[in-house]
């Protein structure tokens, strides 16, 4: 017995062999049975592609299919992320058009974890330096009506929200801060 193991496109080219002799699909699984023993094609598989063949369809390798899962570059999933690093594994399946478990599979096969965090900008818009410097006037003129300034809770390195706005989870490498 060989330890030969043959794939599939290979059996396929087999069968057309025998169907270009003019072997039946019958005759064709006899002979791969005797020669390949567990690995040959079933009955029905090979009466499928004797079919396929007599409608002159000599393609071996199999054909796209709408159940079957659409190959995507890591390259694309690595782009978007590097775009974007929230957007959730349906935006990125819906992009990449496939489902959200390949793309969950896909991310933790490239050692990516979620995340939750959020980066302030150093550079402020001109809208968020106007929003922040009226609110310090008002914060004057409240002081100067009510002595509140000693009530206020400072720290360094972290911001502390009174307003905790909803943040995205983000993709990146374990060890790498969140964006």
């Amino acid at each position: 017995m060989s330890i030969f193991v043959p794939n599939k496109v290979y059996v396929r080219g087999i069968l057309l062999h025998y169907f270009i002799q003019k072997k039946s699909a019958a005759e064709a699984h006899r002979i791969l049975v005797q020669t390949y023993d567990d690995n040959a094609l079933s009955d029905t598989t090979c009466r499928d592609w004797f079919r396929r063949f007599k409608n002159n369809d000599f393609e071996l390798e199999d054909k796209e299919r709408s159940g079957a899962p659409k190959k995507f570059d890591d390259k694309e999933l690595e782009q978007l992320l590097d775009e974007d690093p929230s957007q959730t594994l349906s935006e990125l399946g819906k992009i990449l058009q496939v489902d959200e478990s390949t793309v969950s599979k896909r991310l933790k096969g490239l050692g990516m974890i979620q995340k939750q965090g959020h980066w302030v900008p150093y550079e402020l818009k001109p809208r968020d330096v106007e929003r922040r410097f009226g609110t310090c006037e008002l914060l004057l003129q409240r002081q100067k009506r009510k002595d509140f300034l000693h009530r206020i809770v400072t720290g360094d390195e972290k911001w502390i929200h009174y307003d905790n706005p909803k943040r995205r989870k983000s993709w990146g490498k374990p060890g790498h801060a969140s964006t």
